[in-house]
Formats: C-alpha cells, sequence, structure tokens
C-alpha cells in the first residue's frame, strides 16, 4: 500500500528523504503529488507535507523548509525533547517537528558543508557536530525518529503494513600495518630497532617468536567458531610514509597474505593517507589491489578516517567505488549520522543523489585506546552499549578492529581477550 504525500513544491532533497525514509526503512514506497485535487481524493494512508490545511484525516508535518533550499545554509537548531528522544526543527502542528529535514540534515552531514574548524589530522573536527554538542552522538537518532515516526503513522492508517529490517551485526579489520617485524628489510627493521631498541623484535626477526600482528590465523577461528562474516580493508600505499606504514604491495609476503584472506573473506581498500584528495592515486591503489586478489575492488574505507565531503566521495565514485565505510569518527566513537543503518550518499553541494552506498560505523579500537584512553573492560561496555542501541533501533552494528590492537603486543595486552567476550555476549 503506497503512501501518497503532498507538498506545495518537490525537490531532489525531499525526493531523497522519502526513498530513504519509506522505501529503505519502512520497506514501502512513496510518491510525491503537487496535486492538491489528487491528494484529496487518494483514500489510501497519505501525508500533508505542507502548512496548507485538509479536511480529511491526513498526516500532517509542517516543513521547516531545509529541503526546498538552494544551497548551503547554517541552520538554526534547537533541541527539543520527547518520547525519550531528542528533536529539533519544530514547527508545531500535528507532528511535533519536520522530522524529513531532520533526518536529511543528519544523514546527509549537511553541516560538513559549512565553515568548520579541523583536527590535527584536517579532518571535520567531531566537536562541530550538533550530535556532540547536544549529546545524542552515541544515540542512534534517525533510527529512532523513523521507530516513532512508524508508531504515528498505524495509529492513522491501522491497515498499513510497514516491515523493518532486524539486527546485524558487521566485525570489520582495517590492515594499516600487516605485520610488526617481518617483511619490511633491513633498512626499516634497523633504523625501527635504533628508534626503539626491542628484544621482541630481535626474537620475531632470528625465528624464536611469531610477529605480535600476525593475528590472521586466530581470527580465522574465531569467525568460523561463530558463523561470522568479515569485510577486511587492506591499505597497499606504494612507498610507505608518516601515516603509511603497511608492507609495500611488491612484497611476496603480503601478496600471499591477500591471496590467501580474498579466498575466504570479503576485501576493501583503504586508501593511503596521499590519496586523501588525489584521484589519481586512489585509482592506481584500487588497481593493484584489485590485481593482487584477481577481484573487482567495490568496498572503501579511509585510512584514518580522512575524508572531506563532497571531494573525497566524488572521488570514491568516479573511481568505481560502489560501497564506503568511513562514515564515523577517527577520533571518538558514536554515530557520525546519527544512524545505524546504511544509505545512498547525498551530495549536497552539487544537489545530486549518489549512487554510493554508505555504511556507517560506531565504534573503533583506535579511537577507544589512542583518543578515549580507554582499557579493555571500559570498550568492552561501550561495545555492549552499541549494541544494546543498534539492537533497539533493529539496525547494524558496524565495528572497526585492527591486527596490531587484537594482536600480542604488551601495549594492548587484554583488547583480544575483550573482543572474544564481546563476541560471545553479543551472540547469546
Amino acid at each position: 500500500m503506497s503512501i501518497l504525500l503532498f507538498c506545495e513544491q518537490s525537490s531532489t532533497r525531499l525526493q531523497y528523504i522519502c526513498k530513504f525514509i519509506f522505501g529503505e526503512q519502512l520497506n514501502n514506497s512513496c510518491s510525491i503529488t503537487i496535486d492538491a485535487e489528487n491528494f484529496e481524493k487518494h483514500d489510501g494512508p497519505k501525508i500533508n507535507y505542507s502548512s496548507r490545511s485538509f479536511k480529511d484525516n491526513s498526516l500532517q508535518i509542517i516543513p521547516q523548509g531545509l529541503l526546498l533550499q538552494n544551497g548551503i545554509h547554517a541552520q538554526q537548531i534547537h533541541c527539543d525533547e520527547g518520547s525519550g528522544n531528542k528533536y529539533f526543527f519544530k514547527t508545531g502542528g500535528q507532528y511535533p517537528y519536520d522530522i524529513l529535514s531532520g533526518c536529511f540534515y543528519l544523514i546527509s552531514r549537511y553541516e560538513e558543508y559549512l565553515p568548520n574548524a579541523e583536527d590535527e589530522y584536517g579532518r571535520y573536527a567531531h566537536t562541530n557536530s550538533i550530535a556532540y554538542q547536544k549529546d545524542f552522538l552515541k544515540t542512534p537518532l534517525v533510527n529512532f525518529w523513523i521507530q516513532d515516526f512508524i508508531k504515528i503513522l498505524q495509529q492513522h492508517y491501522p491497515a498499513l503494513k510497514i516491515t523493518t529490517a532486524s539486527f546485524t551485526f558487521n566485525p570489520t579489520y582495517d590492515i594499516d600495518i600487516a605485520y610488526a617485524y617481518l617483511y619490511k628489510g633491513l633498512l626499516r627493521n634497523l633504523g625501527g630497532f635504533l628508534l626503539s631498541p626491542s628484544l621482541t623484535r630481535l626474537k620475531v626477526l632470528s625465528g624464536f617468536r611469531g610477529d605480535p600482528y600476525d593475528i590472521y590465523d586466530y581470527l580465522d577461528e574465531l569467525h568460523e567458531k561463530h558463523a561470522l562474516k568479515p569485510r577486511y580493508f587492506y591499505l597497499v600505499a606504494a612507498s610507505s610514509g608518516l601515516y603509511d606504514k603497511n608492507i609495500p604491495p611488491s612484497n611476496a609476503a603480503m601478496q600471499h597474505l591477500l591471496k590467501k584472506q580474498s579466498a575466504k573473506y570479503e576485501i576493501g581498500l583503504h586508501p593511503s593517507w596521499a590519496s586523501y584528495l588525489n584521484e589519481e592515486i586512489l585509482q592506481a591503489e584500487k588497481e593493484v589491489l584489485s590485481t593482487l586478489i584477481n577481484k573487482r575492488v567495490l568496498h572503501s574505507r579511509q585510512h584514518y578516517i580522512r575524508f572531506l565531503l563532497p571531494k573525497s566521495f566524488e572521488i570514491l565514485e568516479s573511481t568505481g567505488i560502489t560501497d564506503d565505510y568511513s562514515m564515523g569518527y577517527g577520533s571518538i566513537n558514536g554515530f557520525r549520522a546519527s544512524v545505524a543503518s546504511s544509505f545512498t550518499w547525498y551530495n549536497v553541494e552539487k544537489e545530486k543523489i549518489s549512487k554510493l552506498r554508505i555504511h556507517p560505523f560506531c565504534f573503533m579500537d583506535a579511537n577507544s585506546f589512542f583518543e578515549q584512553h580507554d582499557t579493555a573492560e571500559q570498550a568492552l561496555q561501550e561495545l555492549m552499549y552499541f549494541t544494546d542501541q543498534c539492537k533497539k533501533a533493529n539496525a547494524e552494528l558496524t565495528t572497526i578492529f585492527h591486527n596490531n590492537i587484537l594482536g600480542y603486543d604488551s601495549r594492548f595486552e587484554g583488547w583480544r581477550t575483550m573482543y572474544e567476550q564481546f563476541i560471545s555476549q553479543l551472540l547469546q
């Protein structure tokens, strides 16, 4: 049963957010009309998205105006609270706020197109965001808004059939540094030893101990035990640098690892620091990875979660990437787009609906360890909190872990055990 939405003026923004809410989240369809007479005659479920009054029982949402604007302008944000959730763009009327504009503002990352301060890595600083400032960063607010919206819709139209998604867990791994000491060559190991003398390095290079970052077989067993289908993202920079420290893809050991992993798992690209806004470098890295695994590379996650909207995503799209997993912060855990469901990217600058699908994550071990300075126990508590939020939202929990943090380096003692505990509790 299709939903009819009346508006006095349609727009690409309105079409986009209706497709996300009604098509993807409610598993229904929504037709948009500007014909008031046709709207009044419609005897099925309908929404009046205007300030105009109709005599029927249609659900009315008064527009805030964002979806009908052209260009990018600072928006006045004032948060209220209702049904246990914060909301903004209050417009009054039958429905208390403009949920369509609110959802668009958050998942399009509209605020990231405005002038903002950058963090030390040149990224959009999470402290700029309304979610951080209004204290809902750790909540998939869009999902909860839609759940409340469904209740109101079904009160108005009991015959309306709505099918919602169920909770899923998506474990992912970033392989920035495949091995701590092995296969790095004499000069890199010598330089590393002089900079930080290590008995462990000598034992590994002498063959008396395994490399502390080599946990691939361990992860294989964990995935098999719990029937998990993880996704790996590999850094394949042609040369090493301050932020690109992986073994070069020309190394035989790296090639062997990639072939072995691609036989079992989905492999995505982890674009190098240098490729941040450079289409030529990203395209070259994508082709290298594709050649090594003998498969098309369609998925990607930015190294250091370093991206700039819209340029970085435009580059991904133009190089043939169909799915990106970078939507989160590299400085704090939480829901950057305030949603725990995947969505297609909207290019606000060009007012264009993209084919690039965005898969948000809410937890990264590096954030917990290096940025939030959490213990493994504290990280487990946060993980279980995010799990509970995503389950309540009937949405997706996507996590990022690194082989070095889950490895055998003494700095990360307890994190591998914590991860095992998390998987066990999650799947109970």
